[in-house]
């Protein structure tokens, strides 16, 4: 008899990409090309040829904040835009300038206030909370921002809604990163705990890791650039030119789902099973999937819920 797998196909798709490190200055440390490592994601996106509802990116475009930096991203990921058929969301890092990101990613006056915003993805809502301090790495949230948000978030959205910042809500794996971490978290909690916000996507840390804040799930995303490296003794920080990638987001009535897309290539692993080949093999074994629903019902914490 034939049956449904257990899940419909998600509503949304999101790539998340994030810790860029553009530069006109040459290559990052004297041996990373950031443009060529971001290249090389695009041509994997493209090549998957994935549609996507949105491009996040959490921050840490530009190395230095430089307009020439913005320029070249610009002509990079407006294309793929184009290709995978979502919206951009920008959002800022440490190393991005506020006046130069409005400038040239925004198409707005340059400003020096935090950049802050609400997207709508069919009624599933993406706030970007600029984290940044300037002339800092670390990263803090003013009484204005948290008043903001907390407005924001008073009135569910539709489908909910995704958090995207870009200094991670979450322990320090490696001890000199808390010389940069989040500060005074416990003050952004008090405004997520019960809020409609399903996931919180940040970068920052240059490699994949995962975690709960206030009881919702975080997602970071891998540097395109360089990563650090965590089989290192403890206490050593230590970057490397390996690991890179990006995370996909699908997004279900019930469940969020982040998974860490690494660069492609490498050898063939058994058989290659193609999209015709797999709809004949899920026929075969009495198995559909269900197309995603029109609608989603809100999906909303209760008050001090960790649910």
């Amino acid at each position: 008899m034939a049956r449904f797998s257990e899940y419909p196909r998600p509503s949304h798709r999101i790539l998340h990409l994030s810790d860029l490190h553009l530069t006109d200055q040459g290559s990052l440390y004297g041996d990373i090309d950031s443009e060529a490592r971001l290249r090389s994601v695009i041509d994997d996106i493209i090549s998957s040829r994935v549609r996507a509802d949105a491009i996040v990116l959490s921050g840490d475009l530009a190395d230095r904040g430089e307009a020439a930096a913005y320029q070249t991203l610009r002509s990079m990921i407006d294309p793929l835009a184009r290709e995978v058929g979502g919206q951009i969301i920008w959002a800022m890092g440490n190393h991005d300038d506020r006046a130069q990101f409005r400038t040239h990613l925004l198409d707005t006056t340059g400003s020096t206030e935090p950049v802050d915003a609400v997207h709508d993805l069919r009624g599933l809502r993406v706030i970007t909370l600029d984290t940044t301090v300037p002339g800092c790495h670390h990263g803090e949230v003013t009484d204005e921002q948290l008043a903001w948000l907390a407005d924001v978030v008073a009135v569910p959205a539709a489908l909910g809604s995704i958090l995207v910042m870009h200094h991670p809500p979450m322990p320090s794996v490696l001890d000199l990163s808390v010389l940069v971490e989040l500060r005074e978290q416990h003050r952004l909690a008090e405004v997520l705990r019960g809020s409609d916000v399903r996931m919180i996507l940040a970068g920052h840390l240059h490699y994949s890791t995962f975690a709960t804040f206030a009881g919702i799930p975080v997602s970071v995303s891998a540097a395109t650039c360089y990563t650090q490296d965590l089989t290192v003794v403890r206490g050593t920080t230590r970057g490397r030119d390996a690991a890179q990638g990006y995370n996909v987001v699908h997004v279900h009535a019930d469940t969020v789902v982040t998974s860490v897309v690494p660069p492609g290539g490498g050898a063939l692993v058994g058989e290659l099973v193609t999209p015709d080949q797999t709809a004949v093999r899920l026929a075969h074994g009495g198995v559909d999937i269900a197309p995603a629903p029109v609608t989603i019902a809100p999906r909303v914490r209760e008050s001090g819920s960790s649910a």
